[in-house]
């Protein structure tokens, strides 16, 4: 099986493929954006993908989402993964030596306080991969990376600090994706649509929403994203905490289809914790 996602190495989506992937025999298929993943399995480059969906810190990953509307795919697994950042520096690099952290502007912004605090400057890189990888190559013991314990040992570097970023409670969810939809499974815990309004009136979104409460179906995830078409216009993502195998599930897709809404199931499926 040929799994797609995206790169460099060292990075958090690597190290998240590889870790739910363990159990399969794979051949990787590292790519250079979100989107490169996601035309990968469309055009049958990759039989599965994986990729960023939403931070519990910085929300949805627009790319993801705006990927799953213009792309023929389909989620089959939601992984639920934890982000600690780390300050990563050359073997025998002392922490009152570091005078710069180089790392994402996402992860520099979730470890703002540490920064602050250590009076160091910041420099920014494309992934927190990319910047372990410079203080690597660089070998200078007076910069250090904020980045996974997973980059330390890609790149043989020695974490000086542990747990630097302000909140905790950080985590990123991943989706599978596939070309074809999944078999609907009884396990199978959640559904994605995407709806699209075929018309735009006052509480649309109010009318939308009346259908899962009226069905005592609890929503997870709820996004909007322009239509492109005309200002004001949304595609909805809605995540639903139940499977398509349930009878109330479906009912509320025809409800919606009565009403005249574009559905579009994008997947059902289950929650995995790394």
């Amino acid at each position: 099986m040929k799994v797609a996602y995206l790169g460099p190495q060292g990075s958090f989506s690597e190290e998240a493929a590889f870790r739910y992937f363990a159990d399969y025999e794979n051949e990787w298929y590292k790519c250079d954006s979100i989107v490169d993943v996601l035309e990968a399995v469309e055009e049958g480059k990759a039989d599965k993908g994986i990729v960023p969906i939403e931070n519990s810190i910085e929300g949805t990953i627009n790319i993801t989402a705006d990927g799953l509307l213009r792309h023929d795919l389909f989620v089959e697994a939601e992984i639920i993964f934890p982000v600690s950042l780390h300050l990563l520096t050359l073997k025998g690099a002392s922490l009152e030596e570091i005078h710069e952290v180089w790392s994402i502007v996402p992860a520099l912004a979730q470890c703002r306080d540490f920064i602050r605090e250590a009076k160091v400057k910041s420099k920014h890189y494309d992934s927190t991969s990319a910047a372990a990888q410079a203080v690597k190559n660089q070998e200078r013991k007076d910069v250090a990376a904020i980045a996974s314990k997973y980059a330390a040992e890609v790149f043989d570097l020695e974490i000086i600090k542990s747990g630097i970023q302000d909140n905790s409670n950080n985590h990123t969810r991943f989706v599978v994706i596939s070309k074809e939809i999944t078999e609907i499974h009884p396990k199978n815990s959640k559904t994605m649509l995407l709806i699209s309004p075929t018309s735009d009136y006052s509480g649309v979104l109010s009318s939308i929403l009346n259908v899962f409460t009226a069905l005592s179906i609890n929503l997870t995830w709820i996004e909007s994203r322009p239509t492109k078409k005309q200002l004001g216009t949304y595609h909805f993502f809605v995540e639903a905490q139940n499977g398509l195998h349930e009878e109330k599930m479906n009912k509320a897709i025809t409800i919606l289809e009565a009403f005249g809404h574009d559905v579009r199931v994008l997947g059902s499926y289950r929650t995995t914790k790394l």
